[in-house]
């Protein structure tokens, strides 16, 4: 079965293949905060409604909010672990640099 991964299943990384797990692993970061963006802004919206709402429906949005931040934010760190372990077993499979 052959997949996009099985080059590196050898050992033998040239530096085109470093320099792409570099970059993946800082696209997984940007992607990590890029949650905790969403989340953070999603938090503020939340309390934001909540303090300055003078209806119901829009507290119960404010409300709504708070469980959906942690949601994000929870959501992205699993799949940030998730992925940053697939990186890390392609990455120690590679010998040491000379």
């Amino acid at each position: 079965m052959d997949t996009p991964y099985q080059r590196f299943a050898s050992g033998d990384l040239i530096l085109r293949d470093e320099l792409a797990i570099d970059r993946t692993l800082l696209a997984n970061e940007r992607t990590l905060l890029a949650y905790m963006r969403g989340g953070v802004t999603l938090f503020l919206a939340g309390v934001t409604f909540i303090h300055f709402s003078e209806r119901d429906w829009f507290t119960l949005l404010g409300i709504a909010c708070l469980p959906a931040a942690v949601a994000i934010v929870a959501v992205g760190t699993r799949r940030y672990r998730r992925m940053d372990r697939a990186i890390k077993i392609v990455r120690d499979r590679r010998p040491p640099a000379a």
